[in-house]
């Protein structure tokens, strides 16, 4: 998986994009945390989901739908989410196909402690 293209869209390999922060690298800014977390649903990295989404809203487990497969993410817009900011908002459109094809279209609220962002909920 190092020399392939990163799910996330960056035009980067996933070794020098979302793979270090899958890994524990902390994520500079809310939208490449939010680029990892979309990685981590096209590669079914509930672990990472889960220690990348704040300890207030995080649910005690997560089941992904293994008949989906999240294959495009576009970046509609940030606001804050800087290295440093304390809070941050991205907004995005998440393409998967399955059953069917179908988009998932969200504005995503994001919060910076202790040295790394974590997700909140969907505003």
């Amino acid at each position: 998986m190092t020399d392939t293209r990163c799910p996330c869209g960056s035009g980067e390999t996933y070794a020098n994009c979302c793979g270090p922060l899958h890994s524990g690298t902390p994520a500079p800014t809310a939208e490449r945390l939010m680029r990892s977390r979309f990685s981590a649903f096209a590669l079914g990295d509930t672990d990472y989901l889960l220690r990348s989404w704040h300890p207030s809203t995080r649910p005690a487990t997560l089941a992904l739908d293994d008949g989906l497969r999240w294959y495009r993410l576009d970046i509609e817009s940030t606001r804050q989410g800087g290295p440093f900011d304390r809070e941050g908002v991205v907004a995005f459109t998440a393409f998967y196909t399955g059953a069917e094809h179908g988009s998932l279209r969200e504005t995503s609220r994001f919060v910076k402690g202790g040295g790394n962002w974590f997700y909140v909920e969907a505003l």
